[in-house]
């Protein structure tokens, strides 16, 4: 029966920007083409350990077929295939969860830049339409009997219908555009421009790649690529290249890799693991129902899962590659796997080695390692919420801005190389951005004795400093919670000295400014933190952040109600002129505008928001006209 759909709005809008936009590496069609016809048989493989009778009597492989008189080119498999339904679920709607973000990057990235999107937001398939004017898909699920056509010239539709296919898999064919050499379309009906583009990006892909000419007599033996795991090769026999070709075919992501990360566990079970941290992080990396953990897993070289979650923490869930284990059970499921004790070995060393890999990079190229911070360093610290891991190499590898670091990062390392005599403890403000936290007048106090403090502004940072661990046996203070207490053991007792004797003095007017906004705070004290400000809001020891406090709303969870304590300066001249006035006459009403005014500045100045802005201004414009 045949049917006619239209594409969604985006998706045509995708197609129509993919199909004009200029590529500098057009012939990726193929690679992502053959990439789908591996996975296809990579997926057959896995369902024959279970059920023989879908896997076919002929070897598995992918063959391409060119026409040149009539200028097509089919990839076909004879692998999994799909059903009707899934043909236009996942065929007829592009990147569900992606479309939009991939059209707006499209748009500004640079014409070269384009094809590196493709891959990440997984919509391969439709790089097709470059080289194409329409494309026609014939597909029989294996252990069917249907057959479905689908085929598309990317005009706003498409169309389904029944067909014929004697076996199962998957065949592709392209009406091909005309050559274009000035728009880098080269003739993909060429025998040697499709032998170059399959040895340059399907080498290492585990099954035969064989091409069919019309019109030859003799049909090929050898296949066009070596079929070699290029993880079982010594790393002096493969380039450089091959490996990114690699890194492309498992991750499909055209960039290549940051870093590559070789190794082998030996003892009482064997394991090889090809790895690869990607140069960008992919779109979605902090969207946890959807985030990609591509470690695919082999047991002596037969694919059995192409994401098994399993052999890696989520917060290394950006690493890409293979993991090739020789003594696993070929009939596992996923639930034995999270069970198997093999598996939990595998994922320790690996995570051990990718850590020991990255402190590696840190100390041999701080620039590269820079890149892979900026990218990576917030997942990696979700690695500290987890008691299991050794977070002294989490922390280790840390970087952050801090009041000493100017326009770079530190690592703590660094930070704590630098600290002052006597000090015992790591210094820290978490905030929502670097600009607010470095303004804010915590830090006072801090600046004035020349302490450094770190400056976080990732929201997972408000989790693990919850319960922080220690760094080289000095535990995390935040500057911005409890009391302050800076300087030597004598200095300190004089600090103590003089706070009490501020209080006693100061108790009358602290006590009435307390009356007035006692409703939004828990607390107001004389500060020691205030140098230059005349106040400003701290947590009270244990008390949430506001970015733990708004994470757990946007969870659905309740949120204990909690006040800030209003921190005032003794030695600002508005407190001392305050202070005078109350003691003049303790029912002044200025008492009430001003104790309104100092809570609305420290709001401010901590970079949260007033509930009441225009009656905030309006008490400011009075004080204006007052002073003039």
């Amino acid at each position: 029966m045949s049917e006619t759909h239209e594409f969604q709005a985006q998706t045509q809008q995708l197609l129509d920007l993919m199909i004009h936009s200029l590529y500098s590496h057009k012939e990726i069609f193929l690679r992502e083409l053959i990439s789908n016809a591996s996975d296809a048989l990579d997926r057959l493989r896995f369902a024959g350990l279970t059920d023989a009778a879908l896997l076919p009597d002929a070897e598995l492989g992918i063959s391409l077929r060119v026409d040149p008189e009539a200028r097509t080119l089919s990839i076909s498999d004879n692998g999994i295939g799909m059903t009707r339904e899934e043909v236009i679920s996942q065929i007829g709607t592009i990147a569900k969860s992606g479309t939009a973000e991939f059209i707006r990057q499209m748009k500004q990235s640079a014409p070269g830049e384009h094809v590196d999107l493709i891959g990440q937001f997984g919509v391969g398939f439709y790089a097709s339409f470059m080289a194409a004017d329409s494309v026609t898909l014939t597909t029989r699920k294996a252990g069917d009997e249907a057959t479905t056509v689908w085929q598309s010239e990317a005009d706003g539709r498409y169309t389904i219908d029944d067909g014929d296919r004697d076996f199962a898999g998957t065949t592709v064919t392209l009406q091909l555009k005309p050559v274009d050499a000035e728009a880098g379309l080269a003739d993909f009906t060429d025998e040697w421009v499709l032998r170059d583009v399959v040895k340059r990006y399907s080498d290492f892909v585990g099954y035969p790649i064989r091409l069919f000419v019309e019109g030859r007599d003799e049909q090929p033996e050898q296949a066009l690529n070596s079929m070699k795991a290029i993880w079982t090769r010594p790393e002096s026999e493969v380039d450089e290249e091959a490996y990114s070709e690699f890194y492309k075919h498992v991750s499909h992501d055209a960039r290549d890799p940051l870093l590559r990360i070789a190794t082998r566990i030996e003892g009482n079970f064997e394991a090889r693991a090809l790895l690869f941290i990607p140069s960008i992080a992919p779109y979605d990396l902090y969207h946890r129902e959807r985030a990609n953990r591509g470690v695919q897993l082999y047991v002596k070289r037969i694919f059995i899962m192409d994401e098994c979650r399993d052999l890696i923490p989520e917060y290394l869930r950006f690493v890409r590659g293979v993991v090739d284990a020789e003594d696993l059970s070929l009939n596992v499921s996923r639930e034995i796997l999270q069970q198997d004790a093999q598996i939990r070995a595998i994922r320790k060393h690996l995570s051990k080695k990718v850590l020991e890999s990255l402190a590696e990079l840190q100390k041999e190229d701080p620039e590269k390692y820079l890149k892979f911070w900026a990218e990576f360093g917030p997942v990696l610290k979700e690695g500290l919420l987890d008691f299991e891991e050794k977070r002294e190499r989490i922390l280790d590898g840390m970087l952050c801005a801090s009041t000493e670091s100017g326009s770079g990062l530190t690592s703590l390392a660094d930070y704590a190389s630098r600290m002052k005599e006597g000090q015992d403890e790591i210094y820290y403000l978490t905030g929502p951005s670097r600009e607010v936290l470095a303004a804010s007048p915590q830090l006072e106090a801090f600046r004035a004795r020349g302490v450094e403090v770190l400056l976080f502004t990732d929201p997972v940072d408000d989790v693990w400093l919850q319960q922080p661990p220690t760094f080289q046996d000095k535990s995390f203070v935040s500057a911005g919670q409890g009391d302050v207490e800076l300087g030597t053991g004598e200095e300190k007792k004089q600090d103590a000295a003089q706070a009490e004797e501020q209080a006693n003095d100061f108790k009358p007017l602290v006590d009435a400014l307390r009356a007035v906004v006692q409703d939004d705070v828990k607390e107001v004290r004389l500060s020691r933190r205030l140098t230059e400000s005349p106040s400003c809001l701290v947590r009270d020891e244990g008390d949430l952040s506001p970015q733990i406090a708004e994470m757990l709303r946007q969870a659905g969870q309740a949120v204990p109600a909690v006040k800030p304590i209003l921190e005032l300066n003794p030695k600002h001249p508005l407190l001392l002129r305050l202070k005078e006035v109350h003691e003049k006459d303790g029912t002044d009403p200025r008492i009430k505008r001003y104790a309104e005014l100092l809570l609305g500045q420290a709001v401010l100045a901590g970079g949260g928001q007033i509930e009441d802005p225009a009656g905030f201004s309006r008490k400011v414009a009075d004080l204006m006209v007052e002073a003039l």
